[in-house]
């Protein structure tokens, strides 16, 4: 199943309401299920980004509908990329010319 690396910022809204982040994130968790994948990590992150989230997902236009749902909420921004494990990245670069 591919890999998703979302990168997140707080809006206004979502740090105002940051106490109530603990039950956004669950509610994502069982978001990602219900598309027939798995958050596998969140991390709260310092710096540029505020936490980073890592998901496996079946494709994606999946990746695409949880990651718009989930920022239509009004709580983060995301910045999201399609991860390549080592094994891809090998056969990857091995097709090289």
């Amino acid at each position: 199943m591919p890999t998703y690396i979302a990168l997140l910022r707080y809006t206004q809204q979502g740090i105002t309401d940051a106490k109530n982040g603990p039950a956004r994130l669950d509610a994502a968790k069982e978001a990602y299920r219900r598309a027939g994948g798995e958050l596998k990590a969140f991390y709260m992150t310092m710096g540029q980004y505020d936490a980073v989230a890592i998901a496996e997902l079946p494709d994606d236009a999946t990746a695409a509908r949880l990651v718009l749902g989930i920022a239509a909420q009004g709580n983060l921004r995301t910045e999201t990329m399609k991860a390549y494990p080592e094994a891809e990245y090998r056969k990857i670069v091995a097709s090289l010319p």
